[in-house]
């Protein structure tokens, strides 16, 4: 998982380890839903640029006890630094709240069994239930076990971001509204964080300042909507993953981030690597009842794009405590900022040739 406005690196500091971990959360387990559950099989999952995940099952305590869950940490919410609009990122009680509102709604996200407080002594997060299926884009975009699935997930893409985008925002005041001129000022300051001037980044930047939509719209937007955060099974999409960069603002953001290049880990459909924007359209416009404005979607495919490069550079030039370049695997991050300028730079001159 690569979020768009991680900290980088992800401070989740000096976790317990081994048979102290394990016993925390039991307790913790104990506290909040299970009174007598007994924890089996946990193990820490691979991936995650702002959380640490955990998977484990549980036994004892009856049948109701007896499942499959996911164990999320994240990292807690640094203060705001300066004047200004700032990079959304929630907190794991407003993330997991985020999260139940979509399930009331009918939105697939994961089931939260419990937020952990400090009481817990695991730092900020929460408990999910277990969803079978896939995350790795690769093998969603490309497997033929997958094929099936495939020719469904654009209509239910566009169905399932219809359904966020209808979320009562009344219910989500704890989300941040970042105005299109907000997006800007964001991603312009997180690179202007870094020394680095960079012709294409100067002229996307510009070019960006001067398509700006009008802020008009405040709907909640997961801003990270894409292959790779999906859970996908045989029959298609089954839970929407990472909302913690949320936000409320223009929903066409989404539509765009999902058509990137990037997203689409090589598979032909251009929605995803799964699907075709004529389905995912259609499917959208169906389920909202709103005609869609395909140039707006395609100027925040191509801010996608933007955001995605500034990103790399953050994680390419991330530094460690001593100085050092935090990662191999950030590094290597960043050295793919030719891909999304490239794909911005298609996407603006297609528009300047229509």
């Amino acid at each position: 998982m690569t979020k768009e406005e991680a900290a980088v690196p992800s401070p989740h500091g000096r976790a317990p380890s081994g048979t102290e971990f394990g016993a925390r959360l039991q307790r913790a387990l104990h506290r909040h839903f299970l009174a007598d559950a007994r924890i089996e099989a946990l193990q820490r999952l691979t991936g995650g640029a702002t959380k640490q995940t955990w998977s484990f099952v549980t036994g004892g305590g009856g049948t109701a006890a007896a499942g499959r869950y996911i164990l999320q940490l994240s990292a807690p919410v640094p203060a705001a630094r300066g004047p200004g609009p700032r990079a959304p990122r929630l907190s794991a009680a407003a993330d997991a709240a985020l999260m139940r509102l979509a399930r009331r709604h009918g939105v697939p996200a994961p089931e939260v069994c419990c937020v952990l407080d400090e009481g817990d002594g695991l730092g900020p997060g929460y408990v999910t239930r277990h969803v079978d299926g896939i995350t790795l884009g690769r093998a969603v975009a490309r497997d033929p076990a997958y094929a099936a699935a495939r020719r469904r997930m654009a209509a239910q893409s566009g169905e399932i971001l219809a359904g966020i985008h209808a979320l009562p925002t009344r219910d989500a005041g704890f989300l941040d509204h970042l105005s299109p001129t907000d997006e800007l000022q964001v991603y312009t300051r997180l690179l202007r964080a870094h020394d680095l001037r960079h012709p294409a980044l100067e002229y996307a930047l510009r070019w960006v300042a001067q398509r700006l939509p009008p802020d008009r719209e405040d709907r909640v937007v997961h801003a990270d909507f894409r292959t790779g955060n999906l859970i996908v099974g045989p029959d298609g999409i089954r839970c929407v993953l990472d909302w913690e960069i949320a936000r409320r603002g223009d929903p066409l953001q989404d539509l765009g981030v999902l058509c990137m290049r990037t997203w689409r880990f090589g598979g032909d459909g251009e929605v995803g690597g799964f699907g075709s924007r004529e389905d995912f359209y259609t499917a959208y416009e169906r389920a909202s009842g709103r005609s869609l404005d395909v140039e707006r979607i395609r100027f925040w495919e191509a801010y996608a794009n933007l955001k995605w490069a500034i990103n790399c550079v953050r994680r390419g030039m991330a530094q460690g405590a001593d100085g050092r370049p935090a990662s191999l695997e950030l590094a290597a991050i960043g050295r793919r900022l030719g891909e999304p300028l490239w794909d911005f730079l298609d996407i603006a001159a297609a528009q300047a040739s229509t």
